[in-house]
């Protein structure tokens, strides 16, 4: 990295005292962020209504090279060394103005594993353009045969001179369609145990050799694909940690993925489907129904989790600015947003009536055209138990690696990968 890849970094550092650093953020807050979106904020508005997302993504570049995006990262990653401590001090002058991360599958999944297995010529390659979005990634794990099973995975990497190619077929890859680089896992030894045979390589994602087909939701919208990879190339210096170790690599990248998926407070996406609490009772109020008793406690209820899941995943959160990876502690904040996300959404929907029972496709014929963003969100909130890992999968991780519960029986544990059945 050059030195002129860094003058847009703030001048502070882990040494510079946090009043000082409030200061810093707060000027670059009055320079840098457009008039209208500060003025929102101080009226306590929601952004979204003076700013569009095209909006955010073209002033974004500006966000990126600040080193606020990621504080606690080194200088040399694109961030700026900040303490724990003084991250949330940051957070706090920027959560008015609502400066969500663009690249979020970078920032959580793929940057956790270069962490704790990447080289320093990796961080150092990849990590920054994570920050400032210009290198957009996603996660090919799961396949049509390995999905709550991931470890018997059959995409497989073949020794090609100086790198690898890859042959397999990998589905419910989200943002594949956008993406440029890919974190992927596949198998180079069919001949041991499933978990010590599969290998952690970055991909990258416009060659010959990767097709991605899009998989449209319910709802009409585009989050999950599917990948079909033909002999694609990959370089060995691409690869994460020894051949062979991917499953201990990719153990950074799932904790990081349940974690990113958890809800409020963790630090990735917010919600996948949907608003929170506060957009209910705005609905509520709207429909009249404000004052009934039964309605009021089941807002209540509601707001109480979320506060508690919130709570819960700073915990969490804490544990990655101190600089280690999420554990299996990150499940707890999955498993409870999955089912609470969906709860939130059906009340929703429940809340607009009979305006939530049918739409119109628009002239395009796009089936989603004129689908009310509470209906839609009820819809996209049905996958938040399976996405991230199902609950049923989290439950095993916390009563295997949090409460010291004897694993579930598995007969082909130590079998050769070859010997497993397989759907």
């Amino acid at each position: 990295m050059s030195a002129t890849d860094l003058d847009g970094l703030l001048p502070v550092d882990r040494d510079t005292p946090p009043e000082d650093v409030v200061g810093a953020v707060r000027a670059w807050i009055d320079d840098h962020v457009p008039a209208p979106w500060r003025e929102q904020a101080q009226r306590g508005r929601p952004i979204r209504e003076v700013r569009t997302r095209a909006e955010y993504e073209a002033w974004y570049p500006v966000f990126g090279a600040s080193g606020l995006v990621a504080p606690t990262w080194p200088r040399a990653y694109g961030g700026l060394e900040l303490s724990p401590g003084t991250a949330r001090m940051v957070d706090a002058e920027l959560r008015p103005l609502s400066l969500g991360r663009l690249n979020p599958l970078g920032l959580n999944l793929a940057a956790p594993a270069l962490f704790a297995h990447g080289s320093e010529e990796q961080r150092r390659r990849y990590l920054p353009p994570i920050v400032r979005n210009e290198e957009v990634w996603c996660q090919l794990f799961s396949e049509p045969g390995a999905g709550s099973d991931l470890a018997s995975l059959s995409t497989h990497a073949e020794r090609d001179g100086d790198g690898w190619v890859l042959s397999g077929q990998k589905v419910w890859n989200t943002w594949a369609h956008l993406a440029g680089w890919a974190v992927v896992l596949a198998r180079t030894d069919p001949d041991v145990p499933k978990r010590q045979g599969i290998t952690y390589f970055l991909l990258d994602m416009h060659q010959p050799g990767v097709e991605v087909r899009p998989l449209r939701h319910i709802g009409g919208e585009v989050d999950f694909n599917e990948v079909f990879l033909d002999r694609a190339r990959v370089p060995d210096d691409q690869r994460v940690g020894d051949v062979g170790d991917g499953w201990r690599v990719a153990n950074a990248t799932l904790s990081g993925e349940r974690q990113m998926v958890s809800g409020s407070g963790s630090g990735g996406v917010d919600r996948i489907g949907g608003s929170g609490v506060h957009h209910l009772v705005e609905l509520a109020r709207a429909a009249g129904r404000s004052d009934e008793s039964l309605l009021r406690q089941e807002l209540v209820r509601l707001y109480a989790e979320e506060r508690i899941r919130d709570w819960t995943n700073q915990r969490v959160r804490a544990t990655v600015r101190a600089g280690r990876s999420p554990g299996p502690e990150s499940s707890i904040g999955k498993v409870h947003q999955g089912d609470l996300n969906q709860r939130v959404q059906l009340l929703a929907t429940g809340l607009l009536g009979l305006g939530g029972l049918a739409w119109a496709a628009d002239t395009s014929g796009d089936y989603g055209g004129s689908l009310p963003f509470e209906v839609a969100g009820m819809l996209r909130s049905r996958a938040n138990t399976i996405e991230g890992g199902t609950t049923e999968v989290n439950k095993n991780i916390l009563g295997e690696r949090v409460l010291g519960l004897p694993r579930e029986p598995d007969p082909w544990h130590d079998a050769p990968w070859k010997d497993v059945p397989r759907s």
